[in-house]
């Protein structure tokens, strides 16, 4: 076994899961976690995502086999060019960054190169509209996507770092994960549709209610089910999703106007036969997915 040591640098929901999840899966060597919060990593200690929480990220990193950066795409960004001189070949770095292209590009600048340590970016399609330690879960990955942005770069890493990146590669898959690989920009851009442009549904949909409504008691009870679905992702953290919108500005935005058009489709088609073939056209897409 290649990988005896990781070290978790930010312990909140996706972190904390993704350490539970190795050690209920038999990983059987050591987790070391940090946090900007120490709460967060006193909380994944406790919860046994870790064995140890340090108060030295980058000591800790430079004892590890592995390293998984957590936290917001910017947090990522850092740790990745603080991290790029300390580490050595034979360590490997990966993430669960919700953008790869500019975590790919800010890696190149460090990772992969004769005489440094790996980079293989990931991203484990899971989450919960909460986040933190204590909602952290050995079964998150479940039957969920974990996707990995392999690149000529990192394929061509040096041969001790890929042998880490190859076996951790397998460890998704334990966990009950679809592993598939995508390039840089076709991740962000699939993601921006099946992702991010959810959260910024639910987010200006659950916005225009409190604009709308504020604290008037009868929205709630009468809108059950379907308005507890459909504001659920409103109460996301600004923080994650300031930097996805940074830096996935683009495929965002793509995605965004080509909802308003068909928003504004709909609306002037409330009376016509093509509101039925808009109806059509989702029952097609919702029945093919659910086979």
């Amino acid at each position: 076994m290649a990988i005896q040591r990781i070290a978790i640098l930010g312990t909140g929901l996706i972190g904390a899961s993704t350490g539970m999840a190795l050690r209920e899966h038999g990983f059987s060597g050591h987790i070391s976690g940090w946090d900007p919060n120490p709460q967060q990593a006193a909380t994944a200690q406790e919860r046994g995502a870790i064995h140890e929480a340090v108060s030295d990220p980058i000591s800790a990193a430079k004892q590890s086999d592995l390293i998984l950066l957590g936290g917001p795409v910017f947090t990522i960004l850092e740790w990745l060019e603080r991290l790029g001189p300390e580490l050595k070949p034979g360590q490997l770095v990966t993430d669960v960054g919700s953008v790869k292209g500019a975590l790919v590009e800010q890696a190149a600048r460090f990772y992969n190169l004769e005489g440094r340590a790996g980079f293989l970016g990931g991203h484990p399609m899971a989450g919960k509209e909460v986040g933190g330690a204590a909602n952290a879960d050995a079964d998150l990955f479940k039957d969920a996507a974990w996707l990995f942005t392999e690149t000529p770069e990192s394929y061509a890493m040096e041969t001790a770092s890929r042998e880490i990146a190859d076996e951790w590669r397998e460890w998704p898959l334990k966990f009950g994960c679809r592993v598939l690989d995508l390039e840089p920009a076709r991740h962000d851009m699939l993601c921006a549709w099946v992702s991010h442009l959810p959260q910024f549904i639910s987010t200006a949909f659950t916005a225009l209610l409190e604009d709308e409504f504020g604290s008037k008691d009868e929205v709630i009870p009468i809108g059950g089910r379907a308005l507890r679905e459909m504001t659920r992702l409103g109460s996301s953290p600004f923080s994650m999703w300031r930097d996805i919108a940074y830096t996935n500005t683009d495929a965002i935005a793509a995605s965004l106007l080509a909802l308003e058009q068909r928003l504004a489709h709909l609306r002037e088609n409330l009376k016509t036969p093509e509101l039925r073939e808009e109806f059509l056209l989702a029952n097609r897409f919702r029945s093919k997915n659910n086979q």
